[in-house]
């Protein structure tokens, strides 16, 4: 339920985003920053949640990729000493 009324402000505050925004600054009157937002919201989710699920398929979580980083992260090392799983993600990217 919770999720739901997150999702759904979420989509409200992007509605109101895409109107304020398209609409002065392509300065468009009312009835056209209202078609525009309206047609944009959709379209802004689509992409994003695309993007979102091409990203998860092709980057396997941290802990698949090095065992032992979650274990470093979890006994906390002092923050002059560099765990051995950020140097690898720093040379893989």
């Amino acid at each position: 339920m919770v999720t739901k009324i997150k999702q759904g402000s979420l989509v409200a505050c992007l509605f109101l985003f895409l109107f304020v925004v398209i609409g002065a600054g392509l300065h468009l009157n009312p009835g056209g920053a209202l078609l525009a937002a309206a047609t944009g919201t959709p379209l802004v989710i689509y992409v994003f949640n695309r993007r979102c699920a091409r990203v998860a398929a092709h980057d396997p979580p941290l802990s698949s990729r090095n065992p032992g980083c979650a274990r470093h992260v979890a006994e906390g090392h002092a923050a002059d000493h560099t765990a051995p799983c950020e140097t690898e993600t720093v040379v893989r990217q």
